[in-house]
């Protein structure tokens, strides 16, 4: 299996091939999903929740992302790894941007950044991007933006805030983003903002006809049951596998089964 770049990712929407993405937080399970010929391993910061146990994503910190991306770069095989970069470590200035996002790149090892917000955080982008780091945008749905939203709700039903979705969108497609996570809004926007733009649309609750698809690996492989959102498919109940595995263990713990002759050393 060959390399994945920004390149590769970008030459997929012109070829009209479908791009897969899922997140990924540690070593063991970049080997697993990365053997599996993934376009791209996204290090979210949903870590703050299916990882940490945070009630949302506010609390984590640049250095948890750099953490779980080292990671994930070792165990990674031919996946773009992309990082997001956490609440508050670029909204304030470009120069913390791009200091930010530097560190991520220099001591994670990602390959490219991912950023929520639309045009009101366009200088930041500019800024990364001068600094040489590609960037994925993402809108929709920002969970960073969760107090503003008032919960995990499903973005631009009215046309007023589809038509302020899509002036992002070309925004940052301007300014030189490699492509769009769209999350949780109307499938036929995410239909709609595909077709409109060069750069790849990858969705996440935003319908099929988006040019990739990304879901929390947690949720899809069903580890993580807190809540489940509409868009997730469960491909694998892991999670009671794991279940079941700890109360036999512990039940030939307790009943003596547990270690027998071939665990243990003559």
């Amino acid at each position: 299996m060959n390399k994945k770049t920004v390149s590769t990712i970008s030459k997929m929407k012109k070829d009209g091939q479908k791009i897969t993405m899922l997140t990924c937080y540690d070593y063991a399970m970049a080997k697993l999903v990365s053997s599996q010929d993934i376009d791209s391993l996204l290090i979210g910061d949903s870590l703050g929740v299916v990882k940490l146990g945070y009630e949302n994503t506010l609390p984590v910190t640049v250095d948890d992302m750099i953490y779980h991306t080292k990671a994930v770069k070792r165990g990674n095989a031919q996946a773009l790894i992309v990082t997001d970069m956490p609440f508050m470590s670029y909204e304030i200035t470009a120069c913390e941007a791009v200091r930010n996002a530097a560190r991520i790149i220099k001591e994670g090892g990602a390959e490219a950044v991912k950023i929520e917000g639309g045009i009101e955080i366009l200088d930041k982008v500019k800024a990364i991007l001068d600094a040489k780091i590609p960037v994925v945008g993402h809108l929709g749905l920002t969970p960073q933006a969760i107090n503003k939203f008032g919960g995990h709700k499903v973005q631009a039903r009215q046309d007023e805030a589809q038509k302020k979705l899509i002036e992002d969108a070309k925004a940052l497609e301007k300014a030189g983003v490699f492509a769009i996570v769209l999350e949780a809004v109307p499938a036929d926007l995410g239909k709609k903002l595909s077709e409109t733009l060069s750069i790849p649309v990858i969705g996440i609750g935003a319908g099929k006809d988006c040019d990739g698809q990304v879901l929390v690996i947690d949720d899809m492989l069903g580890m993580f049951t807190d809540f489940t959102p509409k868009f997730v498919k469960k491909y694998a109940n892991v999670g009671e596998t794991v279940k079941e595995a700890v109360k036999n263990y512990i039940d030939e713990v307790r009943s003596g089964k547990f270690p027998s002759q071939e665990n243990t050393y003559k």
